[in-house]
This record gives C-alpha cells, sequence and structure tokens, in this order.
C-alpha cells in the first residue's frame, strides 16, 4: 500500500509539470484520454491500422477519417501510460506500481529487452540508483530485427548486446516533454548521440524510431518503449552518399552543385536520394542538360532536400514541406510506403546521419526551376501542349531562348477550336506564346508583352486578378528555367481594330454610332485610350421613329450625358471583375454603373450583358440590350421622359420640370488638328556660285586640238570666300532670262537671250557656240 501511494505521488508530481510545460506527445495523449472518457476513468483512445499492429494516440484528422496512411483503422480502448485496470471497476482507475526500471521493462511488456539485460549482465545497473532513461525496444521490435544482426548480439554477450543496450540510454531522466524536437541527447555508449524529434502530430522519436509508449515512471529513471532496435550513427549524410555505390550520381551532383560540403554539415536534413538508376531513367539528353547549368543543377538537388528531419513513422498523412529549392513536395503515406508527391518511390526509408535522414528514391524529382519551358506543362493543359507539338511551334522554340507560355485549360479545346483550320489554329496559338520569360511577379498593369507571333498583348491588374486582353490568370503559375508559363481560363483574342471600327463592322449599332456622330463624340471611339464601353445595340433603341431621333439629338448636353454613362476610363473584363459583389465603375459623365460578374455573366445595373469582353485597340466593348442612364440625374423635359421611359425599364427615372443639362468639359477627347500646306508645284532650284567680285564672272573655255569640236569645259575658280546667289525658276513662266557675264567685256555689251524653259541641251549649245563664232570675227 506505501509503495502505490508512492507510485501514485510520484505520478501527480511530474503530471503538474507536464501541464506547465506540455508537449505535442502529452496533448495527443490528453485528447485520446477525452475521445475515451465514456469508457472510464483514465482510458485512452487509440487508433490500430487494420492488418497490422501498429497502434497510434492520433491526431483529430485522423481520428474523424478513421484512417492512417489511407489504410483503415479501429478504435481500441487502453489504459493510458501510467495507469492499470482493477478487477471489476470500470476504466483505469489505478496507478501501476513503480519500480526500478529493470521491473519497469516488465511492467510495459518490453520483456525481451529485461530477459537481454539478463543475458548481458546490465541487471545490476538498471535495478540500482541513477537516474536513467531507457528507450526501449518491444519485442515485436526484436522480431523485426533482422536474424543475423540478433544473433551476431546475443552471441557476442560480453560486448555487443550490453553496448547495443547502453546505447539505448542516457544517463539523465527525460520525459517526452524534455525531449525537444532537433536535440541530440548523450548515449550512455561512446557518449554517441541518439537524434530526437518530437513532431506537432505527437509522434516522437528516437534515431526515427517511434515512441509507442512513453513516460512509464521508474525509481531510478523513466521508461519509453520504442517500435525498433535502434543502431549507432557516425556518419553525416555526405558520408554516406560518398560511400554508397548506388548513389554515386547523386554524389556527383551534388559535388558539382556545390551542396556537398552543405551536406556534411551539422544541421537537421532530410534527403530523398535518387539511385543512379532513377537518373539513368531521365535519358542521356536531359542528363547531359541539367549537369551543363550549374544553377538548375543547384536547383535540383535542392529540391530533393528538406531543412527538417522527417522520418516515416512520423507521416501519418500527405504534408506539404518546403524544399531548399524553394518549392514544395508533399510527403505522405500508403499503408507501410512512404509516397512524395503521391507516388510510392522510396525503396529504403530511415537512414539515420547525425545531420538528418536520407530516403532511398527510385526516381528523380524534378522542379519546374530545372525543367524546360515546354515541361511545365500539366495535364490540365496537356491538349495545349500537344497542339503546340503537333503544329511545330516548340520545334521552332530555340534551347537558348527564353519564353513564356500562355495555357488555356483543356477544357477551352472545344470541337469547334479543335476542327478549324490548322493555319488559323496555329495563328491563334501563337497569340499564346510571348517571346521573353515574364514570372507572375513582373506582370503590371499596362504592360505590353509581345508574342512569337509580333503581337502586342496588353496586361490588366485588378483586385483579385491578373488579365492578359480577355483572359485571367488562374492559380497554378510556374517559372522552369528557360521560360515560364501562365494558366489561362479561356483563349486569347488580341485586339486588332478600334471600338468604332468594330461596331460599324459588326452592323448592329447604326443609332448608337449616329447618336455619338451627332454628339461629336465619334473621335472617342477612334482615339488612342483604354476605356470600356457598354455600347447598346440597335435592339435597345426597338420603336425609336425619327421624330424620336431628332428628341434625342436636339439638346447635346441631354445627348452626351445618355452616351458618356456608358462609358468609363479603363479596361474592365469580366474576369478581372471581383465575383459576387457590386463593383462600381466610375463614367466618363461622371456617375458611377453597377456592375456585377457572376456563374461567368455579367450585369450592369441589373442589366444583363448578352457579350462581353470584346477587345479593341483602345479598350473593351460589351454589348448590353437596353439603353444606360444614370439614376442621380432627373429629366426636365416630358417629351425626353416620355421617351427615356420607353428605352429603359429596369428602373424609375426622376423628373424635376425645367432641369437643363450641364455641358460635360470634353477633357477625355484627343483634338487632332491638321494643318494642310498648299506647295508650289515643280520648283527647281538652281545654285550659282560667283567669285568674290559680285559684278564679274570668269568663264575659261578650253578648246580642244580640232576648233570644231563642240564640247566645253568651264572652270570655274574657287576662293575661300563665297557667295551663292540661288535662282528659283518656277514652272509658271514660260520664259527665263540668263546672263552672261564674260571677264573683260564691256559690259554695257552684256547681251540677254530669251530662252523657252523647254529648250533641250543640244539647242542651247548651239546658241552659245554662234555667239562664240561672233565674238571670233570681232
Amino acid at each position: 500500500m506505501k509503495l502505490l501511494f508512492v507510485a501514485a505521488f510520484a505520478l501527480f508530481v511530474l503530471s503538474t509539470f507536464d501541464k506547465a510545460d506540455s508537449s505535442a506527445y502529452d496533448k495527443i495523449v490528453a485528447h485520446s484520454r477525452i475521445r475515451a472518457r465514456k469508457e472510464g476513468p483514465n482510458v485512452c483512445a487509440l487508433q490500430q491500422v487494420m492488418g497490422t499492429k501498429k497502434k497510434y494516440f492520433s491526431t483529430c484528422r485522423n481520428w474523424y477519417q478513421g484512417a492512417i496512411c489511407g489504410k483503415k483503422a479501429t478504435v481500441l480502448y487502453e489504459c493510458c501510460p501510467g495507469y492499470m485496470k482493477m478487477e471489476g471497476m470500470r476504466g483505469c482507475p489505478a496507478v501501476a506500481p513503480i519500480d526500478h526500471v529493470y521491473g519497469t521493462l516488465g511492467l510495459v511488456k518490453a520483456t525481451s529487452t529485461q530477459n537481454y539485460a539478463d543475458i548481458s549482465k546490465l541487471r545490476p545497473e538498471i535495478e540500482g540508483s541513477g537516474s536513467y532513461t531507457f528507450f526501449a525496444p518491444s519485442n515485436e521490435a526484436w522480431e523485426l530485427l533482422d536474424e543475423t544482426v540478433r544473433s551476431a548480439l546475443v552471441s557476442n554477450v560480453n560486448i555487443e548486446l550490453y553496448n547495443a543496450l547502453h546505447y539505448h540510454m542516457a544517463n539523465k531522466r527525460l520525459l517526452t516533454k524534455d525531449l525537444r524536437n532537433g536535440m541530440t541527447v548523450t548515449s550512455m555508449y561512446n557518449d554517441l548521440g541518439l537524434q530526437i524529434n518530437h513532431y506537432s502530430n505527437g509522434v516522437v522519436t528516437v534515431n526515427c524510431a517511434r515512441i509507442i509508449y512513453g513516460n512509464q515512471v521508474a525509481t531510478n529513471g523513466v521508461v519509453h518503449v520504442i517500435d525498433r532496435v535502434i543502431s549507432s550513427v557516425g556518419n553525416t549524410i555526405q558520408d554516406v552518399i560518398d560511400v554508397d555505390d548506388d548513389l554515386t550520381t547523386l554524389s556527383d551532383m551534388a559535388q558539382r552543385a556545390g551542396l556537398s560540403d552543405k551536406l556534411g554539415q551539422p544541421g537537421h536534413y532530410t534527403l530523398f536520394a535518387p539511385t543512379n538508376e532513377a537518373f539513368d531513367s531521365l535519358g542521356g539528353d536531359v542528363l547531359e542538360r541539367l549537369q551543363s547549368d550549374p544553377e538548375v543543377l543547384k536547383a535540383l538537388v535542392s529540391f530533393h532536400l528538406l531543412d527538417s528531419v522527417q522520418c516515416s513513422e512520423a507521416i501519418m498523412a500527405g504534408t506539404s514541406y518546403e524544399t531548399l529549392e524553394g518549392n514544395n513536395i508533399e510527403i505522405g503515406c500508403d499503408g507501410e510506403s512512404l509516397t512524395v508527391n503521391g507516388i510510392k518511390m522510396v525503396r529504403k526509408k530511415d537512414i539515420v546521419t547525425t545531420n538528418g535522414v536520407i530516403h532511398l528514391i527510385d526516381q528523380v524529382l524534378m522542379p519546374d526551376s530545372a525543367k524546360q519551358v515546354m515541361e511545365l506543362i500539366g495535364t490540365s493543359q496537356s491538349t495545349f501542349g500537344d497542339m503546340v507539338s503537333e503544329l511545330g511551334l516548340s520545334a521552332a522554340m530555340r534551347p537558348e531562348a527564353e519564353y513564356t507560355l500562355l495555357a488555356p485549360l483543356n477544357v477551352a479545346f472545344s470541337d469547334e477550336v479543335m476542327s478549324m483550320d490548322q493555319r488559323m489554329l496555329k495563328l491563334i496559338l501563337e497569340s499564346h506564346i510571348l517571346k521573353n520569360k515574364v514570372v507572375l511577379g513582373q506582370l503590371y498593369n499596362g504592360q505590353r508583352l509581345e508574342t512569337i507571333g509580333g503581337k502586342l498583348l496588353r496586361v490588366f491588374i485588378y483586385r483579385t486578378a491578373v488579365c492578359i486582353e480577355n483572359s485571367c490568370l488562374i492559380r497554378g503559375s510556374k517559372e522552369g528555367s528557360n521560360g515560364a508559363l501562365h494558366l489561362m481560363r479561356t483563349f486569347l483574342k488580341p485586339a486588332e481594330k478600334n471600338m468604332f471600327e468594330i461596331l460599324t463592322e459588326n452592323g448592329g449599332f447604326k443609332i448608337f454610332l449616329s447618336l455619338m456622330e451627332a454628339a461629336d463624340l465619334t473621335d472617342l471611339l477612334k482615339q488612342e485610350g483604354d476605356f470600356t464601353l457598354f455600347a447598346p445595340t440597335d435592339k435597345a433603341f426597338t420603336g425609336i421613329s425619327e421624330r424620336d431621333l431628332a428628341l434625342l439629338k436636339g439638346d447635346i448636353n441631354a445627348l452626351r450625358t445618355i452616351l458618356l454613362y456608358h462609358i468609363n476610363n479603363g479596361i474592365f473584363i469580366g474576369g478581372g471583375l471581383e465575383t459576387g459583389v457590386t463593383n462600381l465603375l466610375k463614367t466618363l459623365q461622371g456617375s458611377n454603373i453597377k456592375v456585377m460578374h457572376a456563374n461567368n455573366t455579367m450585369q450592369v445595373n441589373s442589366v444583363q450583358v448578352p457579350e462581353s469582353d470584346i477587345m479593341a485597340t483602345n479598350g473593351v466593348i460589351h454589348f448590353v440590350k437596353q439603353v444606360l442612364y444614370p439614376g442621380d440625374i432627373p429629366v426636365g423635359s416630358q417629351d425626353l421622359l416620355m421617351l427615356l421611359k420607353r428605352l429603359i425599364s429596369y428602373m424609375q427615372i426622376k423628373y424635376i420640370a425645367g432641369f437643363r443639362y450641364q455641358e460635360i468639359p470634353l477633357t477625355f477627347m484627343k483634338r487632332i488638328i491638321t494643318h494642310v500646306i498648299q506647295e508650289v508645284p515643280d520648283v527647281t532650284k538652281v545654285t550659282r556660285v560667283i567669285e568674290t567680285k559680285p559684278s564679274v564672272t570668269k568663264v575659261t573655255r578650253v578648246i580642244e586640238a580640232k576648233p570644231s569640236v563642240t564640247k566645253v569645259t568651264r572652270v570655274i575658280e574657287a576662293k575661300p570666300s563665297v557667295t551663292k546667289v540661288t535662282r528659283v525658276i518656277d514652272s509658271d513662266p514660260t520664259i527665263t532670262k540668263v546672263t552672261r557675264v564674260v571677264s573683260g567685256t564691256d559690259l554695257s555689251e552684256i547681251s540677254s537671250h530669251d530662252v523657252n524653259p523647254n529648250f533641250d541641251a543640244e539647242s542651247l549649245t548651239r546658241i552659245i557656240q554662234a555667239g562664240n563664232r561672233r565674238r571670233g570675227r570681232d
């Protein structure tokens, strides 16, 4: 009775400290006690994986799913650690008797460990005084140990078995709350370290062996039962991959990437190590490409490395973890198998090192940053990838160049799209490939992106969306080594015409265009800019007469008020509007319109928009079948009121007798002024260079040996001081006077000849020769 009281008091003291500084393990056990409260006092609810002996104090997630690692789990009710049943009483009302460590091994049913303590002569030590922590393998753990190893331990009882058991002990009492994540506990065998990990799901591991029954207090310490026999650890991750013949490719890549030294430094890492066979399966070309780029190689190796220790026994469901490369991978489990990104690829797990743990995998994990741009295409965009390849666009993409793919989802490739002319489809897809690499964070409002087809695409940034032309991006953008990929909701329709051209060619907006012309606003539809137009179709004016049109055109301020209420400054497409809420857009008239977008449909002022997102070079057009009118502007004319009531049915228009519409300053209009300059036709400029003496021009004629030759060469002396005289001969005059001044001649004898401007060169030569003969006779 006295012993029972001592045990109860010790447990009470320890539990008090636990509440003050509880751990994840303790909290999970406490929740298990709550789940089993109907079974009586001190009962804990556990989950056992069907077909195995594995039992867990499970998390809420696994409890409500009724499964662990994807396998159905049954519920068991057992006494919580430290308590036991009493005959004829509900639950576990009794405190387990306290004993020394050796006796406690029997109490927690670790009888194989107790037996080996006898054989190895460890028993006296753990029965005596001291304060120990014993991580005791369960009976099943010893059975799982390789028979050859177990036999070797038992046969060499004087050294090996004793040392092995000492490695499971620490010369200090450590409860689960003391076992902190990432700590190293010094063992009693050569002071070698025990790697402790304490996870948020309540799992506590020692060298990746899970504590399945913890905190069994003894008079000289505490016993934790673990699910496997652990072996001493002395190597780093680098040491392991350097000597493993099946990891030579990984070792070489880590060395080239400059990460080999990191794997040898102190830390807490998990390495998913692809085998040589896994790398070989990539193919020679891919391996060569990866190894030729140091940055890509570093990204590849880093993508296999976590900055935390993830033992397989701690994985109870799929959880995402960030790699050293920066992107995440999901680690999960499927029964006994460990999975990565949902794939069973782990060949060997829990190779414990001094700085982490290694899991061997039979596939290479390829991060987006190590992929070529076409390799970024996923299953939801596979049709886009197939068509880009089939139409020869991928073959034309140079490996050394960078691109961005704007990939529509598979659902965008309807039967109509797939049946269109292949040349047309190729042109469409060219608009979905940008010449440069543009990642999501580089996109900004108003940006122009050039496609491989030479077209420019506009970027629009909204509160909750990023859009390019008429299509908005959805979650899932990726960045590769030579490009980026963005997922698009629909096909892009780049603008090719302005608003005026679109409405004119459509043919269904004649009345609206005539009203815009009457209001002197047509240029607004033609000018450059970024506008949103809710364009009323001719159906919106059904029943309107010439008299009604004259009434509308009669007051230009009223007409402009109505028309400018249909136009917003800025481009707003359906996918860019926040879904399910009212979006207030300020019009050029000054009042707001109310736009809602939900279930892929748009409404403006409660009026349905039958067709939206018609992209123009100067904005976007949405068609409406009713005329819109600002609700805060009254009407002052009964005739106009009656007309508007016929055109507008979605609202009540206010009437204030005598109300006059205010003139709206057209500051948004770009006035283009054209100056027409008329030029005098056929003006010929002739420039003569005259020597410094303005009154005299020296003409030197050189006549070749035969005087009869008519060739005349004029040599005009050129001195630095030159005066240019320009004679402009217009086409209008019919007579041009040519004056020839000859040096040494009496100026009074200077003659003038009337010359027809149409004279040819030969006639002019004959006149000059005749003059020469006359001077010769003189």
